[in-house]
């Protein structure tokens, strides 16, 4: 399966030249759309010169400006794509097919974690582990029961720790207490959930750094996200799989674990004494 741009980017952005990484971030926040303006507009928007981007474009393995954008606009499409038109395409894999599906699964775990590096994960962890703050998590329809799985493990080894659940409008009211000291851990995949990128863009002015971990085709989310994780999502079936997403938010939590180890294992005894 062949690394989509935002995969490539994540592979390639520690040996990038500064000019380079600042058109990797803008394109990341703006994902995919600054990518299919001009080059003008694109190098106007990051800062840097369109030698600049055309550098970055060849860095990631495009041999024009027009061949990069051809693939942003088929992963535009893949992105926009509702169960109801993938439907056909899983229909025609055969009665009992479950082979594919689990050769898919494991590829999007594979391809998943080739593009996901060990001081992303650590990175990241050290921005859960932190305890001056409070720790919020939330994800859409089909992704917040891992924000609330995700939740349940880390409020046992540090405080401070809440799922956000119910309406759009009681998320809202949390806001009033939040602030730069804390963190909220955002689930979101295609069709990207509008009630969370307005959440996200308020906690983001209010300071709090934002974690998200989406699908390999970019929440709009990230554009206010401090640290993005991509993972594999797309099977030969009419919907979307979370298998890869929930290895990742396993993978934080052991991270977590480890650099919280001697409180959390106080905690954990502290729990027990109170059963």
């Amino acid at each position: 399966m062949e690394s989509n741009v935002a995969e490539l980017i994540a592979e390639r952005l520690d040996t990038m030249p500064a000019g380079e990484r600042r058109a990797a971030q803008t394109l990341v926040a703006n994902y995919p759309l600054i990518g299919l303006k001009t080059v003008a507009d694109f190098s106007q928007q990051a800062g840097v010169s369109s030698p600049t981007i055309l550098r970055f474009v060849a860095r990631l393995g495009f041999h024009n400006y027009a061949e990069f954008q051809a693939a942003l606009q088929d992963e535009l499409a893949a992105q926009l794509q509702s169960p109801a038109s993938r439907t056909y395409a899983a229909s025609s894999r055969g009665k009992g097919a479950i082979s594919p599906l689990l050769e898919a699964t494991l590829d999007n775990l594979r391809e998943t974690f080739r593009h996901i590096s060990d001081r992303q994960l650590e990175d990241i962890a050290a921005c859960l582990a932190e305890r001056r703050g409070h720790m919020f998590l939330i994800g859409g329809r089909f992704t917040d029961p891992l924000a609330r799985y995700t939740a349940a493990h880390l409020a046992i080894i540090r405080p401070n720790v809440f799922h956000l659940a119910g309406q759009e409008s009681m998320w809202r009211d949390r806001l009033i207490d939040m602030d730069k000291h804390d963190v909220i851990l955002i689930f979101d995949i295609r069709r990207y959930q509008d009630s969370l990128l307005r959440f996200a863009e308020k906690a983001h002015q209010r300071g709090v750094a934002i974690v998200l971990i989406t699908d390999q085709w970019l929440s709009p989310i990230a554009r206010f996200a401090k640290h993005v994780v991509a993972g594999r999502t797309a099977m030969p079936s009419a919907w979307d799989s979370s298998v890869a997403l929930f290895t990742i938010a396993e993978s934080l939590i052991d991270a977590v674990t480890r650099r919280l180890e001697t409180e959390g294992a106080r905690r954990i005894r502290e729990m027990e004494g109170l059963r």
